[in-house]
């Protein structure tokens, strides 16, 4: 009788901890990661710090993302910057990787103004590269989704102006 008493009693206990936790409609909890969902399997750097310092040990450019969660605008960037085999390849071989969803204390990263999305490059030097931009004259280093192009280009160019100055 006690073992039938304690046996109910933990099914008990168990079923009613599991209607505590939240379940997403998926059925699985995705784990938040610093990618924010930028490319799960690349290795990101967790401050704008940490990723200067990766920067210059490594000796790759440093390429960060200024997005924020609830921007249409950056949702369409994230969608097709994940979906392209190639420049997640290339962040993962090339370069050390920040995303961030608030500001810096650096102005250098916001010489333009506060938006976004916005991708910035940075060499080992530490030095921000205000000359690699997009293709907006208002919005210097916004890209859109149809900008992928450009990205891969303003990617190159950071690689081999880092080569040709170190």
């Amino acid at each position: 009788m006690i073992k039938a008493l304690l046996s109910a009693l933990l099914v008990l206990v168990a079923v009613s901890s599991a209607f505590g936790k939240y379940i997403p409609k998926s059925g699985k909890r995705i784990p938040q990661t610093l990618s924010r969902g930028w490319g799960d399997q690349l290795v990101w750097a967790q401050t704008y710090e940490e990723g200067l310092y990766w920067s210059r040990s490594r000796n790759k450019p440093l390429v960060i993302i200024f997005h924020l969660a609830d921007c249409p605008h950056s949702a369409a960037l994230k969608k097709v910057i994940t979906e392209d085999n190639d420049i997640q390849k290339r962040l993962d071989e090339d370069f050390i990787i920040l995303n961030l969803m608030y500001e810096t204390t650096d102005k250098h990263l916001s010489p333009d103004g506060q938006y976004v999305p916005r991708i910035m490059f940075v060499d080992p030097s530490m030095t921000v590269r205000a000359d690699i931009n997009g293709r907006y004259r208002n919005r210097l280093y916004a890209y859109e989704p149809a900008d992928l192009t450009l990205l891969k280009t303003n990617m190159d160019a950071a690689k081999k102006l880092l080569k040709s100055e170190l």
